[in-house]
């Protein structure tokens, strides 16, 4: 018997970052739960480019077109520094290239907020909706630097970028300035931040990370789908403003 409060069915959503390791995963969740759900993502057939106004609005026009209004928006698409990243944007905070930074807020807080312009206005005109911003424990903490201490042992100087910090932990208030804004509209808005996820790291930062989070390990990608599910259901309906932390307890130390 389906549960009320968790039920999806007949329900449309848009995942941004949809083909990647999360986003596919959320995909996979919500689809099995009954939802129609639309795969926004620039390497998708059918590309959605998120820090492309007109992109977005082409993409929202051919989804209300063919299901209806989204009950479901996640703004899950984000870039980080890439293992092969050069070596001046892994190097000191100092020198950090502008252009990595931009780059990062582009797609991480610019990105989310043209979603929500374009997909959130849709909503409140329907006068419902759940829009979950996925943030990160390195916007609410500083990253552990010691962590990437094997990168330097190796003889690479490494130093954790600033700019996926300083785009994640905009996502927070960007999150409680739409909830505010939009709550007479019936559209709740929520952050998801996330801890580290298992996706075959290198065993030396393994290690080093999971000697920091009280429950032992990193996290299991499908293990952030029961919070999607939470907040894109009825069971959340007077949630809206909030961060809900999934995190092994790394924030709670």
């Amino acid at each position: 018997m389906t549960d009320a409060l968790f039920d999806l069915s007949g329900r449309v959503a848009v995942v941004t970052g949809g083909l990647g390791q999360l986003g596919s995963v959320y995909v996979d969740g919500l689809r099995e739960r009954g939802m129609t759900v639309a795969v926004w993502d620039v390497d998708a057939d059918d590309p959605v480019d998120v820090t492309d106004r007109a992109s977005i609005e082409a993409a929202t026009e051919r989804l209300v077109a063919e299901s209806g209004v989204p009950h479901l928006l996640v703004n899950n698409a984000a870039v980080d520094t890439p293992p092969d990243a050069p070596a001046e944007e892994v190097g000191p905070f100092e020198t950090y290239p502008e252009e990595s930074f931009d780059r990062v807020m582009d797609v991480n807080v610019k990105g989310t907020l043209l979603c929500c312009q374009v997909v959130g206005a849709a909503m409140a005109r329907e006068g419902r909706g759940s829009i979950v911003n996925i943030s990160s424990i390195y916007g609410l903490l500083s990253p552990q630097q010691d962590v990437y201490e094997f990168r330097r042992q190796a003889g690479e100087p490494f130093v954790k970028p600033v700019a996926y910090s300083v785009s994640k932990s905009a996502v927070l208030n960007l999150t409680r300035y739409l909830a505010t804004y939009w709550a007479k509209d019936g559209v709740r808005v929520n952050t998801l931040t996330l801890a580290g996820i298992a996706n075959e790291q290198p065993a030396e930062f393994v290690e080093a990370y999971t000697a920091r989070v009280p429950l032992g390990r990193m996290a299991r990608a499908e293990e952030a789908l029961g919070a999607i599910v939470f907040l894109a259901s009825d069971a959340s309906s007077y949630m809206t403003g909030a961060n809900l932390v999934v995190d092994g307890g790394w924030t709670a130390w």
